[in-house]
């Protein structure tokens, strides 16, 4: 999922782009950002692929995680789920993942990059599942789209991009019918793959330590108390769990790409910013040489988000304002 929206409503518009542009943080799958900003010169088009690539990787990777994840939307859903929207769909690998857990739901995938939601229709194609899915561009900073009231809203590594989140979800009541469901996934951080005392392993460290701290700033709703912000919005919060992702080596071909994919977005946005040693490192583990992650046996896939599946009352009349 990209965020959807194609403003961040931040003082320093730039200072968030460089820290979060190619970061995408997502269940990722979510995750992690911004690369569908159309004001980015040449280099957007292939932010694009690298981040959509990155998206699907990071769905692959935490395949089980998500399947309990949308096992436990199942578990709450007051009758079956028919129709879904999706807020910062991104590739869709949630929407597909929804749909193949919910026969015969419908989805409408909400994103403000056009690039993105033209691959979530090309996957759907591929899938046969053109007939089960629409696709609208919209910037959430702006409103929340006027649609028919759902029985599922999802918004996975999304919620915290956006200016106004409160507003945002005072709004998407509304979408949801009564007694519906708003399941949202979010994340303290992004994952880590080296570990600490392996060549490295300090340097990812320090990176991610820069990306704290620009996080801090640029993007304050990220590690909300979400439940607080669902129950304002007049929400009836039902679950509210970790989501602990401890993938240990050995692990499959798979991860070593979802390592590069990250590390590359994560070196693009600090690279400049860290030590000579801990930049020659950090290149080392995508350089195709010894320390590759590509090529490592020792890969330690650490990362939390957390779920929380908040539920519309079935008496309620939200205003949208």
């Amino acid at each position: 999922m990209t965020h959807p929206h194609g403003g961040h409503g931040a003082s320093d518009h730039k200072s968030h782009h460089r820290a979060h542009d190619g970061v995408r943080d997502g269940v990722h799958d979510g995750a992690h950002d911004g690369a569908h900003d159309g004001a980015h010169d040449g280099a957007h088009g292939d932010a694009h692929d690298g981040l959509a690539d990155l998206l699907d990787l990071d769905a692959e990777v935490l395949a089980e995680q998500l399947h309990a994840v949308r096992a436990d939307i199942g578990s709450l859903a007051d009758s079956p789920v028919r129709s879904i929207l999706d807020l910062g769909a991104g590739t869709g690998t949630g929407t597909f993942g929804l749909l193949r857990h919910f026969a015969g739901a419908h989805a409408l995938a909400v994103d403000s990059s056009e690039e993105m939601l033209e691959r979530l229709r090309r996957r759907a194609d591929d899938l046969g599942l053109q007939d089960r899915v629409s696709t609208l561009r919209a910037d959430l900073d702006d409103a929340v789209p006027e649609v028919a009231p759902v029985d599922l809203a999802w918004a996975s590594a999304s919620l915290h991009h956006l200016a106004d989140p409160d507003r945002t979800l005072a709004e998407l009541v509304a979408a949801i019918r009564p007694g519906g469901l708003l399941a949202v996934v979010e994340l303290a951080g992004f994952p880590r793959f080296v570990p600490d005392a392996t060549p490295g392993g300090a340097a990812e460290a320090r990176a991610h330590a820069l990306l704290a701290a620009d996080r801090a700033m640029d993007m304050p709703a990220m590690g909300s108390d979400w439940g607080v912000r669902l129950t304002a919005a007049g929400l009836v919060v039902e679950r509210d769990r970790p989501i602990v992702v401890d993938l240990a080596p050995p692990s499959a071909p798979l991860v070593g790409d979802y390592a590069a994919a990250s590390l590359m977005r994560i070196h693009g946005a600090v690279a400049d910013r860290l030590e000579t040693r801990d930049r020659e490192a950090l290149d080392a583990l995508l350089d195709g040489g010894t320390s590759d992650v590509r090529r490592r046996s020792d890969l330690h896939v650490t990362t939390e988000r957390r779920l929380w599946i908040a539920r519309r009352p079935a008496a309620s009349t939200p205003s949208r304002g």
